[in-house]
């Protein structure tokens, strides 16, 4: 299974068309797309290349692809325009071909995988801007969020077992690069997106 994970589109169009070219190259099975698609927020400055009809567009031609959660920007109108769910919390992706099992493990040397994906606003790991708030989720499940629009991959520092990706932002990155992540045979990557 690969997936493209993305986050904190913010309605930039410009860099939502990189993230559709992305998308053609990676030929990814599914698009996780963690919240925050059309609107800039009014936290955040209004990007240069704001066209969120232009994103709705282009987030229409793959939503058969699309795995979406609420961020803290979504409203029921961004319901009404795009053709996939995205008003969801979280949703739970499992991976049976998942993680490399450590030694006495099955002979088949993997394990089941899970992402408990989300936006970061509701719940998250407290890292960055995350709230410090997790459902009970199993040693070795990745928490996936967005929200902060700075990229992370690590184990939890306070909540040991569990690990967190963050994928940055498309749109509003905090960290200088306008990114995305690809989650394939277990292992997560974060990508640049080309200027």
């Amino acid at each position: 299974m690969k997936l493209l994970i993305a986050s904190d589109i913010h309605g930039a169009a410009r860099w939502c068309e990189r993230l559709m070219r992305a998308i053609d190259a990676e030929r990814p099975d599914r698009v996780v797309l963690l919240g925050d698609l059309l609107y800039h927020g009014p936290r955040n400055d209004v990007p240069a290349d704001y066209a969120p009809k232009q994103v709705i567009a282009m987030l229409s031609a793959i939503a058969p692809q699309v795995i979406a959660v609420r961020g803290n920007c979504e409203a029921e109108v961004d319901q009404m325009v795009l053709p996939f769910p995205c008003l969801a919390d979280y949703a739970v992706i499992l991976d049976e071909a998942g993680a490399p099992v450590a030694a006495g493990g099955d002979a088949g040397g993997r394990q089941l995988r899970e992402l408990f994906c989300t936006h970061g606003h509701v719940f998250g790991a407290g890292r960055d801007n995350s709230v410090d708030n997790l459902p009970p989720l199993a040693p070795g499940t990745t928490l996936v969020y967005g929200h902060t629009h700075i990229k992370a991959y690590e184990e939890s520092a306070l909540h040991p077992g569990v690990w967190i990706f963050n994928p940055g932002s498309v749109g509003i990155p905090k960290d200088g690069t306008h990114s995305y992540g690809i989650y394939q045979d277990g292992r997560f990557e974060h990508r640049l997106l080309e200027e």
